[in-house]
């Protein structure tokens, strides 16, 4: 089934090239992350967002309040249960952003060359002149000469949508500025965002918690998508909060880099998040451009040696409106998923794109064409030797799974997990075929009712690269060694049976603890 896996290093036969690309029940191993929004929040839409290959759905609070994503939320649950596609859901903060307010939400244009005055009296009316920002103490953190930029939701680098502006002088409470391109901003919300100047503001705002401490614990969200992180402190303090929250205990923060505060101290939040979110929107004017790829290159790595998801945003923003994304765009996709992404994060793309459906079913046709080209001995050794000896117990089985599995060509690994830990170390290692992760539930109490685990870990694994999870029949424990096993693995096989990547006659890998000891079997299937 993986023969067909060819090297960057190698000849590709050009007529290789023209062959068409094959449908499979998994579109890519590497994962797409969609924003559902004013676009793509009926059950039609996320229906075929689903279906397309959309694995997590995150909920941006920049836009929106609580009664809009829970309406929105109910959709996908629906959509979940109509086409049987698990799916995560991931609660994006606001953060501290600063935005321009436009309370008319009359489009105001803004011509180059001249002077714009940024207030912070949000009672005065937004125009081509005075522009009122939800922050006051801008006027103390600018000096003459810094650059700002404005823009709608995110910036696209899309000169009529936003704005550079140079700081000319600072008056009182008001900053002016001189406009460097004409462009014209619509709606009511703009962000504005101040290349490489701190903002005082806490990463997780009051409104932030408000959010997560209503919606996000109601819902039992998967993954908190901490905006402008800037320090592991961050982190800690967001998990200190939402470990108080109940369910919210299990709930995995992924740490967003958005500016040079964030990449200076990226180790140490690297440390402290369970993933990270390179946010190229801001790092893109945050940074110099031809530094950017530097940075997406070093944090996936670390990422990677790490054994923690990297998600890269902002790849093919012209689909907001287009429905095929550039050459640079197609091309910059599967250089992410070259570089070891685990997974693609739409924005615009999908919350306000003409295209939802059609852009993530890109986006996977040319990871899946990208992951075909993936340099997988390369990336083993080199995991290997950065992990050195001695390694765990645990990382040794499952370095030697994937080993063993890429030398038997076999079509499938398949991990018992009660807690993902071991199928997240088979993918760190990043296996040639998929890896299904049978999650098998714990009974667990709080003295006042029982309860079974496994929910949360399953839908933890869909933003990671290659896995693939199943709940098994909570009957069974992970580490029985009796015939359970048996049941559940035959539930596996015919489950992948099913989905079309085992076939008769191939090998499957098998991955479970029997007692204390850790198994790795390799099994010939019959007809």
């Amino acid at each position: 089934m993986h023969s067909n896996h060819l090297l960057l290093e190698e000849p590709i036969r050009m007529a290789s090239i023209l062959e068409p690309s094959k449908p499979s029940f998994f579109p890519a191993m590497t994962k797409i992350v969609g924003t559902l929004g004013p676009k793509s929040r009926s059950v039609e839409i996320i229906s075929g967002c689903l279906q397309a290959g959309m694995s997590v759905a995150r909920f941006d609070f920049s836009l929106g309040d609580t009664q809009f994503h829970q309406e929105t939320l109910e959709n996908l649950r629906t959509a979940v249960k109509n086409t049987k596609k698990l799916c995560a859901v991931m609660l994006d903060t606001g953060g501290p952003e600063l935005q321009v307010v436009n309370k008319t939400e009359h489009p105001i244009s803004l011509q180059a060359d001249t002077l714009v005055i940024l207030t912070p009296d949000q009672e005065k009316e937004a125009t081509s002149n005075l522009l009122p920002i939800n922050f006051s103490g801008l006027s103390k953190a600018v000096k003459k000469g810094d650059t700002i930029f404005i823009g709608q939701y995110l910036f696209t680098g899309n000169e009529t949508t936003s704005v550079w502006l140079e700081v000319s002088e600072v008056n009182g409470d008001d900053v002016v500025c001189l406009i460097k391109n004409s462009a014209t901003l619509s709606g009511s919300l703009y962000t504005l965002h101040v290349s490489q100047i701190r903002i005082d503001l806490p990463t997780l705002t009051d409104k932030d918690k408000e959010v997560i401490r209503t919606w996000g614990a109601r819902n039992n969200i998967d993954f908190l998508s901490l905006s402008i992180t800037r320090h592991a402190e961050d982190i800690r303090h967001a998990r200190e909060f939402i470990s108080k929250l109940g369910g919210l205990h299990q709930t995995q923060i992924f740490a967003k880099i958005e500016n040079v505060e964030g990449l200076t101290h990226f180790d140490e939040i690297l440390k402290e998040a369970d993933g990270i979110i390179i946010s190229r929107g801001n790092l893109g004017i945050d940074l110099p451009p031809e530094k950017v790829f530097l940075f997406q290159k070093a944090a996936v790595y670390k990422c990677n040696m790490a054994g923690k998801p990297a998600v890269v945003t902002r790849v093919v923003d012209s689909m907001t409106d287009n429905l095929r994304p550039t050459r640079a765009e197609a091309t910059d996709v599967a250089n992410a998923v070259l570089d070891g992404s685990d997974a693609i994060l739409l924005g615009a793309e999908t919350l306000r794109g003409l295209y939802p459906v059609e852009t993530i079913s890109i986006v996977g046709k040319i990871c899946a064409e990208a992951e075909k080209v993936f340099n997988h001995d390369l990336y083993y050794k080199n995991t290997v030797k950065y992990v050195g000896e001695p390694m765990t117990h645990l990382e040794s089985i499952a370095s030697s799974a994937v080993r063993a599995a890429i030398k038997v060509k076999a079509s499938v690994i398949i991990c018992f997990t009660s807690s993902g830990r071991a199928a997240r170390l088979i993918a760190k290692y990043r296996p040639t075929m998929p890896v299904l992760s049978v999650v098998i539930p714990r009974l667990q109490t709080n003295q006042l009712c029982w309860t079974f685990t496994g929910a949360f870990e399953a839908r933890q694994s869909l933003i990671v690269r290659g896995l693939f999870p199943t709940l098994a029949d909570p009957r069974h424990p992970a580490e029985s060694t009796n015939a359970a096993n048996e049941s559940i693995l035959k539930v596996a096989l015919d489950h992948g049976k099913a989905s079309g990547v085992i076939k008769p006659h191939d090998r499957v890998v098998v991955f479970q603890k029997v007692g204390d000891a850790s198994v790795v079997k390799i099994i010939e299937l019959e007809d």
